[in-house]
């Protein structure tokens, strides 16, 4: 029994000097983000290797929404790294994004040599839920909850919540040993801040710092935000 392919996706590739800078976006958002355009722009601008692209089931790429777990988006990123962003990588990635990145860091830890988080999102199946949410999801297969990013609701699946569980990595160290850079706002609503300091502590590199945004929030779109972002990422390549 062979399994069954992974959808089609959409991607942008902007070719240059290495190691390849790979955005990896949040839950349910896509290659077209404010952070993801602005970061593609810097790329451009100096010369270095840029990849952007949609996981399946979301923005341009093949397949439902609501058939996708965080195993198969985990796929997506790492058949990303195999076929397009070929050579060493720095991952940057927003919410849950951080979440994908430390598993491809995980699962390629030859290719991936540095790490962005923006407000990363690791483990948030566990702990972003209430207990009701996560017995809805298990009882009925979905949940949807308001969007404060858009009109449609935000759905969440029992199939991607026991994908998350089974996923989890904030129960001991994580083994990665590259630079790694956090930029996390203290007034984020979907993230409280102090998971980022203690995702840095389990994180086993020595070489890892957590950047405090006070008045920042989940997004950390901002212009200002945008260019703390940029310098944590310039900061990883210039120890690499």
């Amino acid at each position: 029994m062979t399994d069954t392919p992974r959808p089609r996706l959409a991607y942008h590739h902007t070719p240059g000097a290495g190691p390849t800078i790979v955005f990896l976006p949040g839950y349910a958002s896509d290659m077209t983000g404010t952070k993801a355009t602005a970061l593609e722009a810097w790329a451009q601008a100096n010369g270095r290797a840029f990849l952007r692209f949609d996981y399946a089931g979301c923005g341009q790429s093949e397949g439902a929404f609501a058939d996708q777990t965080l195993a198969g988006w985990r796929d997506d990123v790492l058949a990303m790294l195999d076929s397009v962003a070929s050579g060493p990588v720095v991952l940057v990635g927003s919410s849950m994004g951080g979440w994908l990145m430390l598993l491809a860091a995980k699962a390629r830890p030859e290719q991936v040599v540095g790490l962005v988080g923006i407000a990363p999102a690791p483990d948030f199946t566990d702990w972003g839920f209430t207990t009701d949410e996560k017995i809805a999801m298990l009882q009925t297969g979905r949940l949807e909850r308001p969007n404060a990013y858009g009109p449609e609701p935000t759905l969440y699946t029992r199939a991607f919540f026991s994908s998350g569980e089974a996923n989890r990595l904030m129960f001991g160290e994580i083994p990665f040993d590259g630079p790694v850079r956090l930029v996390q706002g203290q007034r984020d609503a979907d993230v409280p801040w102090h998971r980022a300091t203690h995702l840095a502590g389990l994180i086993r590199s020595a070489d890892v710092q957590t950047w405090l945004v006070k008045d920042g929030d989940h997004r950390l779109s901002r212009d200002t935000d945008i260019a703390l972002v940029i310098r944590a990422v310039e900061d990883v390549l210039h120890r690499l």
